[in-house]
């Protein structure tokens, strides 16, 4: 028998998105995802996973960011659980491209920085690694 999946909890305050803000990111052409442990006293138990989006008015208009917000919210649905790890929060940014994106191709990107992450080792951001160094 295998072990329950975590529960996702949303993330709400600035505080948190501002946390996880700080941590390790993903940056793919669809979406970019930010992951940090969570600190312990931010209303999200150690075994839940912490789930935020957000969409700029850089990507258009309310209708835009609502349709590019809804389907991230979709995909951490069904990816989080799977790939997520319990005591990290994620930060999901949506991009320009994320509201028109192929399904399939903006699950696998998300898929595939979910497990970047995991591993720690963000792809796809130069600025983040050259920090790292």
């Amino acid at each position: 028998m295998s072990a329950p999946l975590p529960a996702v909890k949303r993330l709400k305050t600035r505080r948190q998105f501002l946390h996880a803000a700080k941590g390790k990111k993903a940056v793919r052409s669809g979406v970019v995802i930010q992951a940090r442990s969570r600190g312990g006293s931010l209303h999200v138990r150690p075994d839940e996973i912490g789930a935020g989006f957000t969409a700029t008015r850089k990507i258009g208009g309310a209708v835009i960011r609502n349709r590019a917000k809804r389907r991230l919210r979709e995909i951490a649905r069904l990816l989080l659980p799977l790939h997520g790890q319990p005591g990290i929060d994620y930060v999901f940014i949506a991009r320009a491209s994320t509201p028109s994106r192929d399904w399939s191709r903006l699950m696998g990107e998300v898929e595939s920085a979910l497990k970047d992450l995991a591993k720690g080792q963000p792809q796809g951001d130069r600025e983040h690694k050259a920090q790292e160094a």
